[in-house]
């Protein structure tokens, strides 16, 4: 008979898979379907979503997990070697920038704060990427249009976050 330890892992381990599938879905979505804005290569971030929950409900660990594995499958089934350098160096200084401002505890950030650090960033690191990439640095100008838009679009996926986070179904992940 499994131990209560042993069900708990096993049931983080389920949670992480159907989250991982989860923000797949939701990047497929965003692929699909473009942002009707006007301006190349904004998004509203839906996979950082599953990101956020899962830093606030679980661990770190498993949040970066989900996060990677995300990014790598995508990269499989989707994209290219320069699609997977953007979205890594995006989503790797999103998620530790996240980490920091969520463990700062005075003053303390709130989800939608933590969320909004993240989604600028996701598109600071991307907008680095391009110009080690491209050897362009203009492309910098692009910047304070993609840190209004991710503030914009953090904001909204902080606020959608905030009540899957204190959905009762997580209080059994909880460490």
């Amino acid at each position: 008979m499994p131990s209560d330890n042993s069900k708990l892992l096993i049931k983080r381990i389920a949670l992480c898979g159907v989250m991982t599938a989860l923000a797949l879905v939701f990047g497929y979505i965003e692929h699909l379907v473009p942002f009707p804005i006007g301006i190349y290569g904004i998004k509203i971030g839906l996979a950082n979503l599953v990101v956020v929950v899962m830093l606030y409900t679980m661990n770190w660990q498993s949040a970066l997990i989900i996060n990677l594995a995300r990014i790598f499958i995508s990269f499989l089934l989707f994209g290219s070697a320069t699609s997977l350098i953007y979205s890594l160096c995006g989503g790797i200084l999103s998620f530790l920038v996240m980490l920091l401002i969520k463990s700062i505890k005075k003053p303390s950030f709130s989800v939608v704060g933590v969320s909004i650090c993240g989604a600028i960033c996701h598109n600071i690191g991307q907008i680095l990427a391009a110009i080690f990439l491209l050897d362009e640095l203009r492309i910098g100008f692009y910047l304070p249009i993609l840190i209004a838009v991710g503030a914009l679009t953090g904001t909204l996926i902080g606020l959608v976050a905030l009540p899957i986070i204190k959905h009762p179904i997580f209080k059994k992940f909880k460490e």
